[in-house]
């Protein structure tokens, strides 16, 4: 293969033809877009040259077959009555639903209290460019929000879709940080992990989350956040879940009518 100092790091196109086993000429159409119909021993060849994980190489795939065809995304997004239901009786467990354009169309009580940054914002993805107080919220902001443009990116393959590309170019334009993350391709689902954060009245906690998909609505997932039962961050949710439920003026309030909330069904047909 050729050798010798790059300017950029990874193969160049003809070494990635050579590793798949298809000729140069091929890749680049294929590259340009010119190619459109590669066969799924082709797509195999160049996942395993390119390293892909599995999810990466199923977003190969989408990519070159969609599922199903999509009609654009509707304006807001909405939660079936059963997913929200229990939401509310959740009473010391921060939840929340998003859905594929990263739009919030549920959150509980709880999940209000720890967010409240949110305000009246629906959408959890223009929030975490464009809301500065997203950056103080999340201790490792740079990191919660490349995993965000990772899981916006990995729900939204078709790239005609007209609401991702709507969405995408606002905060191409609106935030510099967003265009760089969304530069890089990333393709990563949200699944768990930890996240660590810095809640005005309660102060710094560090809670682990769950992400699960809802069958009865593809492309929405419902996140449960978690604490170490009696860490200091445990003690933490219970002192915001009081000042939840004594209403404490000390608690910003995110309850803005055009946030959804699971205590007001009038108000699911809106996002959070």
């Amino acid at each position: 293969m050729p050798a010798g100092t790059r300017r950029t790091p990874g193969l160049r196109p003809e070494e990635v033809a050579v590793v798949a086993g298809v000729s140069t000429d091929y890749y680049v159409r294929l590259e340009q877009g010119r190619e459109r119909n590669p066969s799924p021993h082709v797509l195999r060849a160049l996942a395993a040259a390119l390293l892909l994980k599995d999810e990466e190489a199923a977003f190969l795939r989408a990519l070159v077959d969609p599922p199903h065809p999509r009609r654009p995304g509707p304006a807001r997004e909405h939660a079936g009555p059963h997913l929200v239901a229990p939401l509310d009786t959740w009473t010391d467990t921060p939840a929340l639903v998003y859905g594929r354009y990263l739009d919030l169309p549920a959150v509980n009580p709880l999940g209000e209290a720890l967010f409240p940054w949110l305000g009246g914002d629906s959408s959890l993805i223009t929030a975490m460019f464009l809301n500065p107080a997203a950056r103080d919220f999340y201790r490792d902001w740079a990191v919660v929000a490349q995993g965000c443009v990772a899981a916006l990116r990995v729900a939204n393959p078709a790239p005609d879709d007209r609401r991702l590309q709507e969405l995408v170019g606002e905060l191409c334009v609106r935030s510099p940080d967003f265009a760089r993350m969304w530069a890089r391709h990333e393709v990563r689902a949200k699944t768990a992990s930890t996240k660590r954060f810095h809640h005005p009245p309660v102060g710094d906690l560090t809670l682990g989350f769950e992400t699960l998909s809802v069958n009865s609505a593809p492309g929405q997932h419902l996140v449960v956040h978690r604490a170490e039962p009696g860490s200091a961050a445990d003690q933490s949710l219970a002192l915001l879940g009081s000042l939840t439920l004594t209403d404490s003026p000390d608690l910003p309030s995110s309850r803005a009518p055009e946030l959804p909330s699971s205590r007001a069904p009038d108000r699911r047909a809106h996002s959070s």
